[in-house]
């Protein structure tokens, strides 16, 4: 006898469980919220306009943990649109930094839109 439910879906802390990457990529866009926070109230790395991104990337962090298609949704967009951002500052200024940043970021991108991460939303 198996350990699933009768209608074939595992429960949600399961699901959340066998997926460690949205657990990692939910962390990661806390850490990004952080770091455009401090640069904003540190006063001037950042302009005040920056605390709208870190609030969708809180939402996005917290949607995920719960398996929301739309965090999924937000967080794919963030990464992609932060890889491009990276990786164009390091064909432009060639810091080693922003090729890291922005690897990392496809990295993600490329593990959230693998086929079981999406069946696993709701």
């Amino acid at each position: 006898m198996t350990d699933e439910p009768e209608n074939g879906r595992q429960p949600q802390g399961h699901a959340v469980l066998s997926l460690p990457g949205l657990a990692a990529i939910s962390l990661y866009l806390l850490v990004l919220a952080g770091v455009l926070i401090l640069g904003v109230v540190s006063g001037g790395h950042y302009p005040p306009l920056f605390l709208v991104f870190a609030a969708f990337f809180i939402a996005a962090s917290a949607g995920l943990i719960l398996l929301f298609r739309w965090a999924w949704a937000m967080a794919l967009g963030a990464v992609f649109l932060l890889a491009c951002y990276n990786l164009w500052i390091f064909s432009s200024q060639h810091e080693l930094p922003a090729l890291v940043q922005g690897l990392l970021n496809m990295v993600f991108f490329l593990y959230l839109v693998r086929a079981e991460v999406r069946a696993r939303l709701r």
